[in-house]
């Protein structure tokens, strides 16, 4: 099976958290501590709607991303972590009106090349052509 979708998945909620987060941030303002209760200040941020929407969001970026270590190898899917990079600052850009100039454009391609080479990796993955084979068996098909 194809792992992409889930991989995939798990970039965009990653950086649909990012994204979260920084709004909350922004509706919050600067953060100041003086004279205020740490602890409460703390429980202000993490309850703040925007950022408490981007840490569930990152809760089930998270799962998802242990479903794909499940299945395939940690060196094929974690650096598609990194089109989360883009993703962010395509989306900052569009909607927080960041700035998004030559350095950062050339280092997104750098990215991008370098996700579509390690794809191309996993394309002849040996384990998952043996494991879809009608003669691979498992050690409990073995023991019935």
């Amino acid at each position: 099976m194809n792992y992409i979708p889930f991989i995939l998945f798990t970039v965009l909620t990653n950086a649909a958290a990012q994204l979260m987060l920084k709004q909350g941030m922004l509706s919050l303002g600067p953060l100041e501590f003086a004279g205020e209760n740490i602890i409460l200040k703390i429980l202000q941020i993490v309850f703040h709607p925007w950022v408490f929407a981007g840490l569930v969001t990152f809760v089930i970026s998270m799962a998802s991303h242990l479903y794909v270590l499940s299945k395939v190898e940690l060196s094929f899917a974690y650096p598609f972590l990194s089109l989360a990079y883009v993703a962010v600052a395509v989306f900052a850009y569009v909607i927080f009106k960041e700035d998004l100039n030559a350095w950062r454009i050339g280092g997104i391609a750098f990215i991008c090349v370098g996700t579509v080479l390690i794809a191309q990796s996993g394309k002849n993955d040996p384990r998952e052509i043996a494991s879809n084979s009608p003669e691979a068996t498992t050690i409990s098909e073995l023991d019935t």
